[in-house]
Order: structure tokens, then C-alpha cells, then sequence
């Protein structure tokens, strides 16, 4: 029987973030300032909750924000690249005012539960769900009891949590997420329970809505 902690945190801000640019699999932004401010903010937070396995996506801002919490508890950082954020495909570094059409019709379209659809040249939901929720359980499955600790990205925090906690993808718009914000979940008889979801209140000043 499998009784398990997850902290699922979001990277630290990247200037892409701040400009307004969609940021998917396809861009490898390092933090800006305020992100690494983020980052060790974030770290100070989860040193208070040992894990036994700290895991990151391959892409710079989430590796870059998992070191943060690394010097605080010691870990060996996994990266895995089927938990990178979703591919924007064409839309990849635009600014979302150029496409705010095209993303518009995209966000119609999952939320009347095509969720299958892709982004020209990327992802659908579901692709991505699929690959990521398969990384994390396959987590689970190895540790059985304890704690693991994720630094991911914001589209796909909102991805795998709308699934695991009953919204379906078709609502994952209503999921939350900051820049350096943490949800606590307990993986409990092959269910997840939220503890809390996009806890923001450790970021201090550095909080940006």
C-alpha cells in the first residue's frame, strides 16, 4: 500500500515570463533575478520537508530552480525530459497578444473536452498528460512510502493536476500557478489527495500575481 508525499513546485520566473512570451518545451530560458530569488525562497520553504528523491524536467529554469533546493537538502537532482512543459509548437516565444486568436480557439476547444487537439507543430493535452503521468507514477511505483519532490512547469502542473485530483483536462484552466509556488499532494490507495495547491506565501515580496 503506497503512502506518499509529493511537492510539486513550479520554476522560478524567467524573462519570458515577464514579457509575456509563450514559454513551452521548445524554449530553454535560464531564471532571470527575481526567479533565482524565487528559487531560494522555495528552497528554504521545502527544507523543511525532507525527500527522498528530488526530480526535475531537463529544461534550464526547472533545473536551475531544483538546485536551489538541492543545496538545502542534499539530493541528487534526476532530470527527465517527459516532464518538460508542454510543447507550444508554431507558438513557441511569441507574444500571447499576437496570438491571442489562435489561443483563444485552442483554450474553446479542450474546455468543451477536445483535449486531443494539438498546437500546430506541438502537443495536445492529452499527449502531454500521457507522457508525464507516466514519469510520475513511475516514481511512485519505486518508492512506495515517502517523499518526492518535483520542479516543473506551470501549463503542465495545471495538466496533471486537474486529472489527479477529478477536474479533468477540459478544466484544467482552473488550476493555479505561480512562479515559484508548491502544491503538497498524499498519494494515498492509488489516489491523490491535495494537501494544499499553489501555496505562494514563503515567496514574500518576491510574489508576482
Amino acid at each position: 500500500m503506497s503512502n506518499i508525499r509529493l511537492f510539486i513546485a513550479r520554476h522560478g520566473e524567467t524573462d519570458y515570463n515577464i514579457k509575456g512570451l509563450l514559454q513551452g518545451r521548445g524554449i530553454n530560458a535560464p531564471l532571470n533575478e527575481i526567479g533565482q530569488n524565487q528559487a531560494g525562497l522555495l528552497a528554504e520553504y521545502l527544507k523543511n520537508y525532507p525527500s527522498d528523491k528530488l526530480i526535475s524536467s531537463s529544461l534550464t529554469r526547472s533545473y536551475q530552480t531544483a538546485q536551489f533546493v538541492q543545496k538545502q537538502n542534499g539530493l541528487e537532482i534526476e532530470q527527465n525530459p517527459d516532464l518538460d512543459e508542454m510543447h507550444f509548437g508554431e507558438y513557441e516565444g511569441k507574444p500571447f497578444h499576437e496570438i491571442d486568436r489562435e489561443i483563444k480557439e485552442l483554450g474553446e476547444a479542450w474546455r468543451s473536452g477536445n483535449v486531443s487537439q494539438k498546437i500546430p507543430g506541438g502537443e495536445s493535452p492529452q499527449e502531454t498528460f500521457d507522457r508525464a503521468n507516466r514519469a510520475v507514477r513511475s516514481y511512485l511505483e519505486k518508492l512506495k512510502q515517502g517523499t518526492l519532490t518535483f520542479v516543473i512547469h506551470g501549463r503542465l502542473i495545471r495538466i496533471l493536476l486537474s486529472e489527479w485530483l477529478g477536474y479533468g483536462l477540459k478544466n484544467m484552466h482552473l488550476i493555479e500557478h505561480n512562479n515559484g509556488g508548491v502544491n503538497q499532494l498524499v498519494y494515498k490507495n492509488g489516489n491523490f489527495e491535495p494537501v494544499y495547491l499553489n501555496k505562494t506565501d514563503h515567496l514574500k515580496e518576491f510574489n508576482r500575481v
